[in-house]
């Protein structure tokens, strides 16, 4: 069996990342598998609602990366996963799971996924969405108050609280363990298309 093409996608919130990442799945189903980070952030049973809302979910140590290098690994090797699923709504991980088939190519997503040196290590190519802060500002308002139905106060706390200072600290500078940069995210069609061509090449020469 030949060894999957393990991609990895990051850029800051709302920098359209996860776009980016399902037209690329889109071009390639079925044989994809896409993992996203979000997916992994740590349970947390037993806390309230004040405690769960004042958490940090912005920092690295917020995610389950433990079983997450398990979950690639064992798509690497062939071998399929139960991803946990997170509910959004309640701040924790649901009990429910998510099953992921191993394929020629799998997609990982997420906001910190470079500042994990395990995770970089099983990424062979990896992409970081560059796009202006306020163009994410703006996505991230209208994803978490449409979408997962918050108010404008708390997106606003988040954001000034932990979404920023974590991206300052943490995601902006993962950018230089990049092998590509993509502005504009999912909208840029011209990069899409190059990456499409160039996972298409890696796949074809494995």
């Amino acid at each position: 069996m030949r060894k999957p093409l393990v991609v990895g996608i990051s850029g800051g919130t709302g920098s359209g990342k996860t776009t980016l990442t399902v037209q690329i799945a889109e071009h390639f189903a079925p044989q994809v598998a896409v993992v996203f980070h979000d997916s992994y952030y740590k349970a947390h049973n037993g806390l309230g609602a004040d405690e769960l809302n004042g958490l940090n979910y912005d920092h690295p140590d917020a995610f389950d990366n433990d079983l997450l290098v398990a979950h690639l690994q064992a798509l690497i090797a062939g071998n399929p996963v139960e991803a946990p699923v997170y509910d959004y709504a309640v701040h924790n991980r649901s009990t429910k799971t998510q099953p992921i088939l191993p394929a020629p190519l799998i997609l990982v997503e997420g906001i910190v996924l470079f500042t994990e040196p395990r995770l970089l290590e099983l990424c062979d190519i990896k992409v970081f969405v560059d796009v202006e802060a306020d163009v994410r500002v703006l996505r991230r308002i209208k994803r978490d108050v449409v979408e997962r139905g918050r108010s404008i106060e708390s997106v606003e706390s988040q954001y000034l609280s932990t979404v920023k200072p974590m991206h300052d600290i943490y995601v902006e500078p993962s950018k230089r363990h990049a092998d590509i940069i993509v502005p504009q995210g999912g909208h840029n069609q011209v990069a899409l298309r190059m990456l499409i061509g160039a996972f298409e090449a890696e796949l074809q020469n494995s």
